[in-house]
């Protein structure tokens, strides 16, 4: 029939389908699931955040990139830090995320691969002196590069003898 429209009535009463058996100690459990899904994600966003308004002048920025160091760390688990390195070892932070920003110089950089001669170093920190395997990055002024947390990385070869970059590490 031309013109003739069918609809479904889609309104239920949550009042009387909660009186079924069983239905009230399933909106419980929805309920709980859904609230501590909610405050799970409030603590995986609030975990990096940083807490408060922080301005550092160029002119200290400098000054921390030409030795290395912190130039920001919050309590909210940022940190930034400015480095200036050679070659070193690889590292695994089983709880830091980074982001490097490099600003000066060139390096190969490795992710990933499988670890050669590691031990543990401190509480979640491990070093090792190589790795095999892993991903190849030709990292140079301008780039930036993130690494999760739990993944093996290291500066393999920095044929400019120092690289100056930006570390944004976060917390897990």
């Amino acid at each position: 029939m031309k013109g003739t429209r069918n609809y479904v009535n889609l309104n239920v009463d949550l009042r009387e389908s909660s009186r079924r058996s069983g239905d009230r100690e399933l909106e419980h459990i929805v309920f709980v699931l859904m609230a501590m899904s909610l405050m799970l994600a409030g603590l995986i966003f609030a975990a990096g955040v940083p807490t408060a308004v922080t301005y550092i002048p160029h002119d200290k920025v400098t000054a921390t990139m030409a030795k290395g160091g912190p130039i920001i760390e919050d309590k909210g688990g940022l940190r930034v830090l400015a480095q200036r390195r050679g070659t070193g070892e690889v590292e695994v932070h089983k709880k830091t995320n980074h982001v490097f920003i490099i600003v000066e110089g060139e390096a190969t950089f490795i992710t990933g691969g499988t670890l050669v001669d590691s031990k543990e170093t401190a509480p979640n920190e491990i070093r090792a002196k190589s790795s095999q395997g892993g991903q190849t990055h030709h990292l140079t002024k301008g780039d930036v590069i993130t690494i999760p947390a739990n993944t093996p990385h290291w500066f393999k070869e920095i044929p400019t003898q120092t690289i100056a970059y930006y570390a944004v590490n976060i917390e897990n």
